[in-house]
């Protein structure tokens, strides 16, 4: 006959089994979305520096097609989003909001408006687009040792290579003697798409020598014109379904490769899938035809648009506009602080006079 304390360890065992069952369906059952590899660590310093980044702050679609779930928040914080996170003290968040209130409502008439928010909008961009300007002044460097201000497309190879754990010195000695390099099938492939974004970041005449100029759009594509086209071109590539380089709304909302066939994943699958719609009917089909061509995906895509940014801040201004008067009071922003922020903050309404 089993012990007590036996069968106690025994409904134990079973209990952390199960736990660890129902948490690979949670992880299995999540569409598919390279976006989220902005939130690890990246495995080195030189991959981090040489490397394009999986996420764009200030552009409202990922570069594998998805939407970029924190936009509203980049816009309305710029540089200041990290500050704001949900184990952050609630009273100083408070404060944090009602400073940017203060500064967006630049009349000074306790009321934000369309115009106000676009302007703001614009500014929080520009600092995405400065942080980013500055950061590739030190990832430059990385790839540019002899500091001639120039980069080879070798050299880069050479680097890329070297942050995935190959020898620096013998990959370089094997290029210089034209000798074949053993990769493997993934990172070749990854290979073939860089060389691909370094032609295209390579202004005429084509030397595939890119400068820091250069180097700035092969990393962040939204700093060129001719990027963001290309950038379009690929998230149209990836879900062009019949080939005509247009998305309807039924390639546009296609459930990605990954998902897992459960309830769960179901309600995951429902959620993005409506997101998607939304965004594909309301948003990105200008003209509402039902056919979202390169040029609108383009324009929908680019951070320094005006007219998208003026939709996006009445966008905003509706989601917390209780009184219905097309203005953000601060009390309505402190309400649906998540919306904005990221941070929920407890108990908004009754310290809003005590923070004055």
């Amino acid at each position: 006959m089993m012990s007590k304390q036996a069968f106690l360890c025994s409904l134990g065992s079973l209990y952390l089994s199960l736990l660890f069952v129902f948490l690979l369906m949670d992880v299995y059952a999540r569409p598919a979305n390279n976006s989220v590899l902005k939130e690890k660590a990246v495995d080195s310093k030189d991959d981090n520096e040489i490397l394009p980044p999986d996420h764009l702050n200030g552009v409202k679609m990922e570069m594998d097609g998805h939407l970029n779930k924190e936009f509203h928040q980049e816009v309305f914080l710029g540089k200041e989003m990290e500050e704001f996170d949900e184990d952050s003290e609630p009273r100083r968040n408070r404060r944090k909001l009602m400073a940017i209130f203060s500064k967006v409502d630049i009349n000074r008439d306790k009321k934000i408006s369309a115009k106000e928010m676009q302007r703001w909008i614009m500014e929080k961009t520009e600092e995405h687009f400065q942080e980013a300007v500055e950061e590739n002044k030190m990832h430059f460097r990385a790839v540019d040792p002899d500091g001639d201000g120039h980069v080879s497309w070798d050299e880069y190879k050479i680097k890329f290579l070297a942050s995935k754990g190959f020898n620096e010195k013998e990959i370089a000695e094997k290029m210089k003697n034209n000798e074949e390099l053993k990769i493997d099938e993934e990172t070749q492939e990854v290979l073939d798409n860089l060389k691909d974004r370094w032609y295209q970041a390579d202004n005429p005449p084509a030397d595939l020598l890119l400068n820091e100029e250069e180097f700035l759009s092969f990393l962040h594509p939204e700093h060129s014109r001719g990027m963001l086209k290309f950038m379009v071109k690929e998230i149209i590539r990836d879900l062009d379904q019949d080939g005509d380089k247009k998305l309807t709304l039924s390639e546009f909302i296609s459930l990605p490769v990954g998902t897992v066939e459960n309830q769960q994943a179901q309600d995951i699958d429902d959620d993005w899938v409506k997101d998607r719609k939304k965004e594909f009917e309301e948003v990105i089909d200008a003209n509402h035809d039902g056919i979202v061509t390169m040029e609108e995906l383009e324009k929908y895509m680019d951070p320094m648009n005006e007219y998208n940014a003026l939709n996006e801040a009445k966008q905003m201004i509706a989601v917390a506009d209780e009184n219905q008067n097309h203005h953000l009071e601060l009390e309505e922003i402190l309400k649906y602080s998540e919306y904005f922020t990221g941070s929920k903050l407890m108990d908004y309404a009754r310290n809003v006079h005590e923070e004055f």
